[in-house]
Order: structure tokens, then C-alpha cells, then sequence
């Protein structure tokens, strides 16, 4: 990570009391910071230089969430989230350097919750770590959310996070849960991306084509046909909508084509680029 800033210069929190987090990368330099910024935010942390000593410290003490590094010796990130989520969901923040959106939705596709780009703000990476933790249900739900929801043959249990398709489980990460569990919520209204990763993601900036991604993956667990998705529909220029037996909706009005999703990926994509490129000018400028 480039010119890493110093240690924060406020007091450490006591140790553990929001959590434990695993932190995974074979950079002492980026470790080190990262670990120190979590601690001091109140988590209590570990460190592992490369997959297997990941691997191993995940299967003596389960953290609550993992921040894992996309190019690791040996295993690479990605071999380890699979790992990793063979034993039971776990958040996962991945961290690469690399600028590939291929990279970086595979990484999602993995079953990353969420992804930072090297170089960033530690800070930030502090605030993603208590977004999904949050997310992952810190706290009980309120009772609105905690309701059992149902619709089409799809059941969601809020509290015991549990979730099925005519009596089949479904196995979905925990945003997949949380995206799943808002549209049931708000069936036959449109939500654009922005909306969508404010509303379950908790951000108010971010990377849209992970919402594209995330809403890719629910499509494929809870369609029939994923690629002429009946549940899920893309609304051209708007978002995603929910439409459930009842709803009204006719297939002209909502119906997209895998071919539709592969050009708002590339959309989502050169904007993101572009707005990446304004970053690092400004920075530039403000240096």
C-alpha cells in the first residue's frame, strides 16, 4: 500500500468488544496497518501471511468476519474463500491491487461480501468492516424485519437467517440474504442500484456493478430459468423489481436478457472507471 499513513492518533478501544476480525495478507507493511486501525477501532484481530495459515487459524478460533488479500502465496484468495465458506457462511472483505472488474466480480462471485482496491483508506476499510458486521446482525432485528417472509414459493427467516425455495435451502451469502430479504419486503417496486446499496448495503458510495453482480448470483438460486428471470426483473434505465404471482406485471414490461445484464456490467463498469480516473487526478492535484 502506497505511503501508509501512521497509526491513528486517538486511544486503542478496549480489545474484542466489537468482534473478532482475521486479517490476511502476505504485505507486513499493509498487515500492519490494517490490524492496527481495527484494533483501535475496538475489534480484537489475527494475522496470517498466505492461505493455509489462514486456513488453520479459521478452523481453531471462528472470527467474525475475514479481511482477505486477493494475491496470496500458495492459495490464492480466492481458493481460500471457497475454503472458508465450505464450513459455514462468514463475512469476507477482500483487498486486491489489482484493476480488472473481472478480478473483482469474481471476487464477489467467490462470495466476497464486499471488496477495497489497494491503495485505500484504512479508515474506510474500518467503515466496511462495521458495514457488513452490521449487516451479518449485530443486534435483533426490529420487528418489522424479523417477520418471516414469503412469496412464490420463496421463504426467508429473518432471525434464524434461514431461507428456501419450495422447501429446498438455499444457500446464499449474507448479502444475497439481505438483497433477497429487502425485495420480498417491497415486492412490485423498482429500485435503482444506488437505492439498493444504500438501503442493504449501508453505503452511500460504492461500486454499482456489485449490486449487478449480487443480484446475478440471487437470480441463479432462485430462478427457474437465470437467464429469463420471472422474479427478479431488470427495469431498463431504473433497476431491479421483485414481481411475485399476483403482481400484475406483463413479461414485455420487465423482461431482459442475459445479454441486457453482460451491457449494464459494461456500463456499470466505465463509469466506475471514469470516476476512479477523477479520483486519482484530484488526488494528484490535492498532493
Amino acid at each position: 500500500m502506497e505511503n501508509s499513513p501512521s497509526a491513528p492518533p486517538h486511544a486503542p478501544a478496549p480489545e474484542g468488544r466489537r468482534g473478532r476480525v482475521l486479517v490476511v495478507d502476505d504485505d507486513p507493511t499493509v498487515a500492519e496497518v490494517v490490524v492496527g486501525y481495527l484494533h483501535r477501532a475496538g475489534y480484537a484481530v489475527e494475522r496470517a501471511g498466505d492461505g493455509p495459515a489462514a486456513l488453520e487459524r479459521f478452523a481453531a478460533a471462528r472470527p467474525d468476519l475475514v479481511v482477505l488479500d486477493l494475491m496470496l502465496p500458495a492459495m490464492d484468495g480466492f481458493e481460500v474463500c471457497r475454503r472458508m465458506r465450505a464450513h459455514g457462511p462468514v463475512p469476507v472483505i477482500m483487498l486486491t491491487a489489482r484493476g480488472d472488474e473481472e478480478d473483482r466480480i469474481l471476487g464477489l462471485e467467490t462470495g466476497a461480501d464486499d471488496y477495497v482496491t489497494k491503495p485505500f483508506s484504512p479508515r474506510e476499510l474500518v467503515l466496511r468492516v462495521e458495514s457488513v458486521l452490521r449487516r451479518a446482525g449485530a443486534g435483533s432485528p426490529a420487528a418489522e424485519e424479523a417477520r418471516p417472509l414469503s412469496g412464490a414459493g420463496l421463504r426467508l427467516d429473518p432471525v434464524a437467517r434461514s431461507a428456501s425455495r419450495d422447501g429446498a435451502v438455499l444457500s446464499l451469502t449474507l448479502r444475497e440474504f439481505d438483497l433477497l430479504g429487502f425485495l420480498l419486503r417491497h415486492p412490485g417496486r423498482a429500485f435503482g442500484r444506488e437505492e439498493l446499496m444504500r438501503e442493504v448495503w449501508g453505503w452511500d458510495f460504492g461500486d454499482l456493478s456489485t449490486v449487478t453482480v449480487h443480484i446475478r448470483r440471487l437470480r441463479g438460486k432462485v430462478e427457474q430459468d437465470p437467464a429469463r428471470p420471472r422474479l427478479i426483473r431488470t427495469v431498463w434505465g431504473v433497476g431491479y423489481r421483485l414481481d411475485l404471482p399476483g403482481d400484475g406485471e406483463t413479461a414485455e414490461a420487465g423482461e431482459v436478457t442475459e445479454a441486457t445484464e453482460v451491457t449494464e456490467v459494461a456500463e456499470v463498469t466505465e463509469v466506475t472507471e471514469a470516476t476512479q480516473a477523477t479520483d486519482r487526478t484530484e488526488g494528484a492535484a490535492r498532493a
